[in-house]
């Protein structure tokens, strides 16, 4: 079944009138007509399952009928990454969508070759995810700030799971054991890596728990995979 993220509140009658661009893609592109059913959800009210009940040129509006799932809250991890370059950025995103995370904080280093990026893009990105793997909330992406200023005002309580590519940490399921379970973080570099005076920086802070992802160099995209799936294998809720 269709599932879309709405704005709207979500309430038994509630009636919601889609933007232009979900109107189009129901309409046009899914064929939806009066009647027929789908799966709407806002991040703080559940899915509900709603029908069409107006279909025009620009503009569709359903009826919220009744609740499928109530909203349920993920674990509390967030992904930090690098700026890399836009094809593996939005993979990055939407994989964090499907893997759980809760935010997407993007960040710039020495050694980034980019300082800005088209966050309402990867926003939309991580909205398609979520609906399409059944998530009940969207991660939030954030606009990129410098390392040391994220660094200056992280959270005491928060664990960050620094992957350094140097190999010379603890292998990623070793530095997890017996680690709390939330809330955490996971560091991801850039496409040249952290520069020596980052990684004295990052290594020096209580907070930080450093890993290694194995004796290979990995793109980014594919070590922010694999630090997600590896992190909630051990502390996420995959073991549920």
């Amino acid at each position: 079944m269709i599932r879309l993220h709405v704005p709207h509140d979500l309430a038994a009658g509630a009636a919601l009138d889609l933007d232009e661009g979900q109107s189009r893609y129901l309409a046009a592109v899914m064929r939806q007509a009066v009647g027929d059913e789908l799966l709407v959800f806002n991040g703080r009210d559940g899915e509900w399952r709603a029908r069409v009940t107006a279909v025009g040129k620009r503009a569709v509006r359903l009826s919220a009928e009744g609740l499928e799932r109530p909203q349920a809250v993920g674990p509390d991890l967030d992904l930090v990454i690098a700026l890399v370059k836009r094809a593996r950025l939005e993979t990055i995103v939407e994989k964090a969508t499907e893997l759980g995370a809760r935010r997407v904080l993007t960040v710039t280093t020495e050694r980034t070759n980019a300082d800005h990026t088209r966050v309402d893009r990867l926003q939309a990105i991580a909205v398609e995810a979520a609906e399409q793997t059944g998530r009940l909330d969207v991660p939030e992406v954030t606009a990129p700030v410098k390392l040391e200023r994220l660094i200056a005002h992280w959270p005491a309580d928060r664990r960050l799971l620094f992957c350094d590519e140097a190999g010379d940490a603890r292998p990623v399921l070793e530095a997890l054991r017996d680690a709390p379970a939330a809330p955490w973080a996971m560091l991801i570099g850039p496409e040249g890596g952290f520069s020596p005076a980052e990684r004295s920086t990052l290594r020096a802070l209580d907070y930080a728990v450093p890993a290694t992802l194995g004796p290979r160099i990995l793109r980014a995209d594919t070590a922010a995979i694999s630090a997600l799936t590896l992190w909630q294998a051990a502390l996420g809720d995959w073991r549920a």
